[in-house]
């Protein structure tokens, strides 16, 4: 069983019986048992994604699940290991076959929604934080949806490399999660007072990378408060999410006609950077993207934190759940 839909309107999405080949040369048959949702989803959904496929497409970049069957040239898998994996779409589903370079062996204890809720947030947060951000002891980093699955993992990989984290979230009752997960400082944000809430947090600390996935004036304001050489590193925009089957367009225009802008020719007299990526990329790097699962594996970052489950049959809205923004951990969606 398959969930698939033409983007656009995630009243698109219908569950539909597939008939699976067998894997090709260096292909395994995943029986999916978890899913993990990402923001990547939504957009994929709305069609707002420019990685999208066209025409009719399974959405989901993230499971875990059991091997059933291997293709030519495997040697390293076999029928029955426990695995997680990664995919370029085709995740929202109950079995589907894949490049064998992308799915590692489920590490000993951890359940199946464990390790749907790894593989992207974990190569996600280490690479924005450490390939681009170069981020060392002793700096500062601010991390926006600290509460989130990226959030988590970046707030953890920052603090093994001996940085001082301060976190963000939407809504004051995640700050307990914040506090448990050892973030140093945290702020709920607001518009109106966010530059001077993150003054107060830094306090005579500089301010050297951020960990940007909000956009607006929050973007704008942390990037003005960024020291010199400071970072900012854009993997996502939550701003432009909402709640519902479609985008919300008038919102979504007037959200873009007001854009922070950043002018490239001031960037030296500043001393500041923005860059930005998107998993995809990675994921066109199964060399670079298992190099740094090797460095990940180095760090003693602990599980994955699963804050909400759901049936396979209840997907959509396990999506709709994770448009609201009041999650907390790993959204994933259990196929029995």
């Amino acid at each position: 069983m398959t969930y698939q839909l033409t983007a656009g309107s995630l009243a698109n999405l219908q569950l539909v019986d597939r008939l699976l080949p067998h894997p090709e040369a260096g292909e395994v048959t995943v029986a999916v048992e978890a899913i993990g949702l990402n923001f990547a989803d939504v957009f994929a959904i709305w069609g707002l994604y420019s990685a999208t496929p066209a025409g009719i497409f399974t959405p989901g970049l993230e499971y875990a699940g059991r091997i059933t069957a291997v293709g030519e040239g495997v040697q390293d898998l076999r029928v029955g290991d426990a695995v997680m994996g990664v995919t370029r779409f085709g995740a929202y589903t109950s079995a589907l076959n894949i490049d064998r370079r992308y799915v590692l062996p489920l590490p000993p204890g951890w359940t199946m929604a464990e390790g749907a809720s790894y593989l992207v947030q974990a190569l996600t947060a280490y690479y924005g934080l450490v390939n681009l951000g170069q981020l060392a002891a002793g700096q500062t980093v601010l991390i926006h949806s600290a509460a989130g699955g990226v959030g988590t993992y970046a707030g953890r990989i920052a603090r093994q490399l001996g940085a001082y984290t301060i976190g963000t979230v939407g809504h004051a009752d995640k700050v307990p999660y914040l506090e448990k997960e050892g973030y140093q400082d945290w702020i709920v944000r607001h518009k109106r007072s966010f530059r001077q809430d993150l003054e107060r947090a830094l306090g005579d600390r500089d301010l050297h990378l951020i960990m940007e996935c909000i956009g607006g004036k929050i973007f704008r304001d942390g990037f003005d408060v960024l020291a010199p050489m400071g970072r900012s590193i854009v993997y996502g925009a939550a701003r432009y999410g909402s709640v519902g089957n479609r985008p919300n367009y008038p919102r979504l225009l007037w959200q873009y006609l007001t854009r922070p802008k950043i002018d490239p020719q001031n960037l030296p007299e500043l001393n500041k950077s923005v860059m930005g990526f998107n998993l995809i990329w990675l994921y066109e790097r199964a060399e670079l993207m298992h190099d740094i699962l090797g460095e990940l594996a180095a760090l003693d970052l602990g599980r994955p934190h699963v804050g909400h489950r759901f049936p396979f049959e209840e997907l959509p809205r396990a999506v709709r759940t994770f448009q609201g923004g009041k999650t907390m951990g790993k959204v994933v969606v259990e196929v029995k």
